[in-house]
């Protein structure tokens, strides 16, 4: 059994969830607690009660700390990888290289802490200064989702650690191990108690309680949109600090002009990796006519040759899908593709392997059109769809024509078309002759639209959401 960590001790449940590989229903990785929504309170209390000794405490300790967590990640990536690829489903490689981006990102902020930065200021009136500082926002809740479950909880913790916040931490249900070992080692980086907190359990308990509670200044949040739109609702309505993260339907631009082989491999590495469970996944490629049939039957050629099998496997290109729940959905929209009217090049289908997983082959389909529910809602699974353009001005058009707007590519040789692309896509992040997936750990993460709502992410604009400003008038 593996406890919440709660004002720097472990303390058992409510209950008990059993944590499955994907990759092997049969293998039971371990029990995690489940907190309720007592224990829930118990965790904001003694945030609560940390907070006004933490935010004023020396850096040099917060930098060491963070620094602390960051080494042990990078010297455990292997072991934490492996154990990452086993619940979530994503191969072994990516795996470790999740864990060595939250260790990287934990250092980035070790370092951060020791730059806090300000202004000072000349006021209009004479022999007046104006000094501009930030400060910590509070207590945060955090709530992080199943598909990336050491990164995504590592750039949102070690930046409200850096800049003084104090902490609750409710992973996804489906993926506690990641979490719980990322805890394990902030338990012995030498935090006071109450500054970190760990509470698993369900969304309905834990969460909504984080949501609800005057005592939780901020909520940093990724998932889905529906459940975005309920966090708004509940922590909105009491004026709490909120970000939102919810997905995307990310167009890949394809143009005449494009490296073909180049342009195939930035679809397929875009779109089906991770088992295309990624936010920022190609999920739409809009192919200029010229290139269009040469371009799915390249997709569809590569697609042919990836090996969809056991995580752990070598030479894995692609685990299963996290769940049951996850693969029905999935199939469920290969079904709407096609009765819409969709033409499905390949994939699509439940495959049997060694062990009782939840493989799906890859799915492809053409002769989209725009309208189409498999062209217009968030799959989350590996599943893309190609829709004809008939010049660049049309492929822009089909781009945007979506309620996301987090990340969008274009493939091309035109500096001229690549240029106004990254001008004009209504989009947060934008990739040129690169997968729409996969953005830097120090760079600004976050998209416009129904993708994102408040500040962004990651790096040094990552202050904006866990601090508030001060400004200071000093007279002689």
């Amino acid at each position: 059994m593996r406890n919440n960590f709660i004002a720097g001790a472990w303390s058992r449940g409510a209950g008990a969830r059993p944590n499955i590989n994907p990759s092997d229903t049969t293998d039971v990785i371990d029990e995690y607690a489940q907190a309720d929504a007592e224990q829930t309170r118990q965790a904001i209390a003694a945030a609560r009660a940390a907070f006004p000794a933490w935010r004023r405490g020396g850096i040099q300790a917060r930098a060491d700390a963070l620094d602390f967590i960051g080494l042990e990640l990078a010297a455990r990536k292997e072991e934490l990888g492996r154990l990452l690829s086993r619940e979530e489903g994503k191969t072994l490689p990516e795996g470790i290289a999740e864990v060595n981006r939250a260790a990287q990102i934990f250092r980035f902020f070790a370092g951060e802490v020791l730059r806090p930065g300000g202004e000072t200021l000349p006021s209009v009136r004479p022999g007046m200064d104006v000094h501009i500082t930030r400060e910590p926002v509070g207590v945060v809740g955090i709530i992080t989702p199943w598909n990336f479950p050491i990164a995504i909880p590592a750039w949102k913790i070690a930046p409200a650690l850096a800049h003084g916040n104090c902490v609750v931490f409710k992973p996804a249900d489906l993926v506690p191990g990641s979490a719980w070992a990322l805890a394990e080692i902030i338990s012995r980086s030498g935090l006071p108690e109450g500054v970190f907190n760990l509470t698993m359990g369900r969304g309905s308990v834990v969460g909504q309680t984080l949501l609800e509670s005057p005592d939780v200044d901020a909520i940093t949040f990724t998932g889905s949109g529906t459940t975005g739109a309920r966090v708004m609702a509940t922590a909105g309505a009491r004026f709490a600090k909120l970000q939102l993260e919810m997905g995307g339907k990310n167009p890949l631009v394809v143009l005449d002009d494009a490296d073909l082989d180049r342009a195939v491999e930035v679809a397929v590495q875009g779109a089906y990796f991770s088992t295309g469970q990624r936010c920022t996944a190609s999920s739409r490629f809009i192919v200029e006519k010229g290139i269009h049939d040469r371009f799915v039957d390249g997709v569809q050629r590569r697609l042919a040759g990836l090996t969809v099998d056991h995580a752990l496997g070598e030479g894995t290109d692609i685990g299963p899908v996290v769940d049951q729940s996850q693969l029905d959905q999935d199939l469920g929209y290969v079904d709407t593709g096609r009765d819409e009217g969709a033409r499905l090049v390949c994939g699509g289908e439940r495959l049997q392997r060694g062990s009782d997983g939840f493989y799906m082959a890859p799915a492809l389909f053409a002769d989209t059109d725009p309208t189409m529910r498999i062209a217009r809602e968030e799959i989350f699974g590996p599943v893309a769809c190609v829709l004809a353009a008939d010049d660049y001005e049309h492929a822009l058009a089909l781009a945007n024509d979506t309620e996301f707007g987090l990340s969008a590519g274009i493939c091309t040789s035109s500096l001229k078309h690549a240029s106004h692309f990254r001008h004009h896509a209504e989009a947060g992040m934008v990739m040129v002759n690169t997968p729409t997936a996969g953005v830097d750990y120090h760079v600004p993460f976050g998209g416009r639209k129904g993708s994102s709502y408040g500040s962004r992410e990651q790096g040094r604009y990552a202050a904006e959401f866990f601090t508030t400003v001060k400004t200071a008038y000093v007279a002689p």
